[in-house]
């Protein structure tokens, strides 16, 4: 191909990733707004910290596992965007139907609905976007998903603050959260129209790197659980910070300063990572794992820096280990991939929500031990994951040598 339509290429793929980041902004938009509220939602109707802080967790864990059944039959039955388009349907519509709920029980289905929604549609839409980082860099192409993604979660909770701070009840913040839900479902709409078959943007030679599922990606997936242990819903926060003196119309601004944050940090890091490798991980890992503390120990101002931090495990989260996984895909078989390591990791995540829940009522300290230390335990996971990694690609090479000189 010659420079001309290399650049064409380029700019093609690099329009799907901003169209697809479009549609994530809008869509969390309206998926965080009602997030910032949802812990305070659920306890004005009755739910006490132990369901709030398992209702967001289990929303999660049905999250990231149905990301594995998604995978599968998307992989089984070749077709992408019918199951997105439920995906997005179910996550973004459940949102403002919140404004409906008269019962703890049906807000809670509602929530657990849009857990499942999202992780119908979101290893489907990461694996598209794996067929545009050949040219881009995968760091860079998840990291700029990733901003578009936290520009919406920062938005989200600001349009909900500045509605409750003009009096409006949850139900009212609720209902304005159906126009950025409509807008995702639009633009998702033109990105199908305009992008059929992602998979064609990826260049034909482009090695895949790996035929089956390795001891690494393994790895990875255990890392991830231990990251996803220690970082917690915003539910059990948002409770805690009302506990703590914060005012109602101001718990949605603490999202919006660590998803502001997370878009900043997602660019960043991409951009680190695609030159530095695995240490800017690292360094990741251990920043987050301080947030806790920040929220939970120290005086409520002091909060702001770990909602900060709790920023940068949301980047890390969605760019930096999502990297990492895209480097060792089995052939033929991405959206499974992707699709099992969330439900990997949404185990870790329901684990972490159960134990926060129940060791918050008996002492934080203890919450905050267990917080940080899942964290920490990820980092020697990771780095025996890289070094199997390197293994494996060399050994891979060196077959692939081998088939090249072998007489024909």
């Amino acid at each position: 191909m010659n420079s001309a339509g290399r650049a064409s290429s380029g700019a093609t793929a690099f329009r799907f990733v901003l169209l697809m980041g479009l549609v994530d902004l809008f869509g969390d938009t309206a998926y965080s707004g009602g997030a910032s509220m949802n812990g305070l939602f659920l306890a004005s109707v009755g739910a006490g910290a132990a369901v709030i802080s398992i209702v967001g967790g289990l929303s999660e864990f049905l999250n990231y596992l149905t990301r594995g059944v998604s995978g599968y039959f998307a992989d089984r039955i070749r077709r992408r965007w019918p199951l997105v388009f439920v995906g997005y349907g179910l996550n973004l519509l459940a949102v403002p139907a919140l404004a409906l709920a008269g019962y703890w029980q049906v807000a809670a289905a509602l929530i657990l609905l849009q857990g499942i929604g999202r992780g119908i549609r979101k290893p489907l839409v990461q694996a598209m976007l794996s067929y545009t980082t050949s040219r881009y860099g995968r760091g860079w192409i998840y990291g700029v998903n990733t901003a578009l993604d936290h520009t919406g979660r920062t938005l989200g909770p600001l349009v909900v603050a500045g509605a409750l701070l003009l009096a409006a009840t949850f139900r009212t913040a609720y209902a304005l959260l159906v126009v950025p839900a409509v807008l995702a479902l639009i633009t998702l709409t033109i990105a199908r129209m305009r992008f059929p078959t992602p998979a064609t943007i990826e260049p034909r030679r482009q090695p895949v790197p790996t035929e089956g599922f390795t001891r690494s990606y393994w790895l990875y997936l255990a890392a991830g659980a231990c990251f996803a242990a220690g970082l917690m819903n915003f539910e059990l926060i948002s409770f805690h910070l009302a506990r703590s003196g914060v005012t109602r119309d101001s718990v949605p601004l603490f999202l919006a300063l660590a998803t502001g944050i997370g878009a900043l940090a997602s660019l960043g890091l991409g951009r680190l990572y695609d030159r530095v490798g695995l240490p800017v991980v690292l360094v990741a890992v251990v920043a987050t794992a301080a947030f806790s503390p920040f929220v939970f120990l120290l005086p409520v101002h002091l909060a702001l820096v770990g909602m900060a931090l709790w920023g940068i495990g949301q980047a890390t989260q969605d760019s930096l280990l999502t990297a990492l996984v895209a480097g060792v895909l089995p052939r033929g078989r991405r959206n499974l991939a992707f699709g099992l390591y969330y439900a990997g990791y949404g185990v870790g995540w329901l684990i972490g929500a159960v134990a926060a829940g129940l060791l918050y009522e008996r002492s934080h300290l203890a919450l905050v031990v267990f917080a940080a230390g899942a964290q920490l335990l990820s980092l020697p996971i990771f780095l025996a994951a890289r070094r199997r990694s390197g293994r494996e690609a060399a050994g891979a090479a060196s077959a692939d040598a081998g088939t090249e000189r072998a007489p024909g």
